[in-house]
């Protein structure tokens, strides 16, 4: 939601200004700002005024209409900026209750159902940014903001500017990959932006990827419930079935803590089974 779609109240132009100050990523800032106002259009009362009954009632309401684990999460988030740090308030965590992560693990797929989805997209520019995905383990946000400027052919490494956290890192670049990058710019000569949306100078919508993404797996006649993010747990899964550490994994990611990356051990099938069982070390039972 943009900013600048209504007037603002005092109250939500300094929590903008306090989201600026803390170097949050544009996007980051109008989900926040997003969510008060999702707020106040549920209790029809301005931010400022909500008592911490009426915010909890509200975070119940969305949790019983089944509103996702990570838009709860980033709906807290917001709350505890604007109640606390720009209002003051100080309510504690039994105010802005955050709900447990759910405990079921991602979907991944296989590398050949993975090809089998790509074969079914016949766009170059859509079939390079499901590739770039997969074979980098990038977030479909940060693919769809490369620059020229970020393929390191030399090195075969991506550069990913100002991802998840306002971190930059170093990906690995696939051989495989490079190829189709090096077609795909022959044909569209892009100049800064790798996959430029329809506004000049402004990157393609994440919708866009998604909807190819999804329609392919259908026409592959995967059932699995997955998502195009599904790329980037496959791909940190598959980097572990081929025996790189798990440490190199979660500087690869992004993530800041290896508890994260760990995550991986559970979806690796191949890594899993490769344990053997203490009743196999005992010899037959017969």
């Amino acid at each position: 939601m943009s900013q600048n779609s209504q007037a603002l109240s005092s109250h939500l132009q300094k929590m903008i200004l306090e989201m600026k100050l803390r170097g949050y990523a544009q996007h980051t800032q109008n989900q926040y700002l997003g969510h008060v106002r999702l707020l106040e259009k549920h209790t029809n009362k301005p931010a400022h005024q909500i008592t911490p009954d009426e915010l909890k009632q509200y975070l119940h309401a969305r949790i019983k209409s089944g509103i996702g684990y990570s838009s709860i999460t980033i709906s807290c988030s917001a709350f505890q900026l604007f109640f606390n740090k720009v209002l003051g308030y100080n309510w504690p965590d039994d105010v802005i209750i955050r709900p447990k992560r759910p405990k079921s693990l991602p979907h991944v797929l296989s590398k050949d159902e993975i090809l089998s989805i790509t074969d079914q997209v016949h766009n170059l520019k859509h079939k390079t940014i499901l590739l770039t995905t997969y074979s980098s383990g990038l977030r479909i946000s940060e693919t769809l903001n490369l620059r020229i400027s970020d393929i390191d052919s030399s090195a075969m490494v991506i550069r990913v500017n100002q991802g998840k956290g306002n971190k930059d890192r170093l990906t690995i670049l696939s051989h495989e990959n490079l190829k189709m990058l090096r077609l795909y710019w022959k044909r569209y000569r892009p100049t800064d932006l790798l996959f430029p949306g329809p506004i000049e100078g402004q990157p393609m919508s994440t919708k866009t990827p998604q909807k190819v993404f999804l329609d392919a797996r259908k026409k592959a006649g995967i059932t699995k419930h997955v998502t195009i993010h599904t790329l980037r747990h496959s791909f940190a899964t598959h980097l572990l079935e081929d025996n790189t550490d798990l440490r190199t994994i979660q500087v690869l990611m992004g993530h800041s803590n290896i508890a994260t990356t760990s995550i991986y051990l559970h979806l690796s099938t191949k890594h899993i089974s490769s344990v053997k069982s203490p009743l196999d070390g005992r010899g037959s039972l017969d």
